[in-house]
């Protein structure tokens, strides 16, 4: 006999009885699931849609190009017929955001660390609102104070690297005192995404699980032993994801970078030094928007938007195979067999 409540008579052993927990797969359950997938495949169809409107205005004009866009450091969208290529825009966005990343992310970790396990709050409070509060300055503001003011005191700088690193060509000064370079470009370009790799390793290194923290103390471990055994390897994946977000940053930026690089002359040789000027594929294209009347010339920077939007699906890619072999999940496990154990199955592992 059963009751009216959904449940087991009481007479009966407890393991036997059941739990009405009422209707599944409501309306409610079934809106949020609708949305979540919708949400999902949204986003995987504006990118497709966005690599295909630029794959799709860029073959006209690859197909009438007459110089190696890959290799060839031509840009000459408007001749008959057309020559262009990006290899000079590669170089320049590449090395101006491995420099930016080179300086923004130590610091970044260091800051991080420093106002999760070393700064009393009152100090740590400021100096994360602080450091958070760099993210909502805009572009423009930063290209106009890098141009105006920050470059001119890096001149000592660029001075002093390429009086004794000038023997390698990276570093090599050219000829004119230029304060438009890759190498101011590249500090400013580290200020702006050093608040968004904070942020995140931040964020990271604080949930460090406290047994994993206290545990390597209560071993005799000091401060710094305890943040290399416990925090760094706990928050690795963390801060590879936040370090590629600043580099996506890096790689796109436009506004700050157009206004701090100079643009080479057509007619001089191309220089590989960080102590010249330059264009990236994002201040190319705002550079000569005004070139955008032919289908032609569009297509020539169409194609190197293209570019720039295949680099950045890249990195992301590589960060997150990165970030699933870092997390403990993603990590191969190694099957482990001891003598005189029973054979182990296959779920068995160590």
């Amino acid at each position: 006999m059963s009751s009216t409540d959904g449940t087991a008579p009481p007479d009966r052993p407890a393991d036997e009885r059941t739990m009405d927990l009422g209707p599944v797969g409501h309306l409610g359950d079934r809106l949020f699931s609708g949305l979540a997938r919708g949400s999902g495949g949204l986003v995987v169809l504006i990118v497709a849609f966005v690599g295909i409107f630029l794959l799709a205005l860029a073959i006209p004009s690859l197909a009438k190009n007459d110089s190696n866009f890959l290799f060839s450091r031509i840009w000459e969208p408007g001749a008959v017929p057309p020559k262009f290529g990006i290899a000079a825009l590669f170089y320049t966005t590449v090395v101006s955001s491995i420099i930016a990343m080179a300086i923004a992310v130590p610091i970044a970790v260091g800051v991080a660390l420093f106002t999760t396990y070393y700064a009393p709050k009152r100090l740590a409070a400021p100096v994360s609102h602080a450091i958070d509060l760099l993210a909502a300055v805009p572009s423009i503001i930063y290209g106009l104070w890098g141009i105006l003011l920050f470059a001119p005191l890096l001149r000592p700088v660029i001075n002093g690297l390429g009086t004794a690193l000038g023997w390698i060509p990276i570093f090599e000064k050219p000829p004119t005192d230029n304060v438009g370079v890759v190498f101011t470009a590249s500090v400013v370009l580290a200020i702006m995404i050093l608040p968004v790799v904070t942020a995140i390793s931040r964020e990271i290194f604080a949930q460090t699980p406290i047994a994993h923290r206290e545990g390597a103390l209560a071993l005799g471990s000091t401060r710094w032993e305890m943040i290399r055994m416990a925090v760094l390897p706990y928050g690795r994946s963390g801060v590879v994801s936040a370090s590629m977000l600043g580099l996506g940053r890096a790689l796109g930026e436009t506004v700050a970078v157009l206004i701090i690089l100079s643009v080479p002359n057509g007619n001089d040789p191309w220089n590989s030094s960080i102590f010249a000027g330059g264009e990236t594929f994002a201040s190319k294209i705002a550079n000569n928007a005004a070139e955008f009347d032919s289908p032609e010339k569009t297509g020539a920077y169409i194609a190197a938007g293209l570019v720039l939007f295949v680099v950045t699906f890249l990195v992301n890619s590589i960060a997150r195979i990165i970030v699933d072999r870092s997390t403990p999940g993603g990590k191969r496990t190694r099957k482990v067999k001891r003598v005189g154990d029973k054979p182990q199955s296959e779920g068995a592992t160590l």
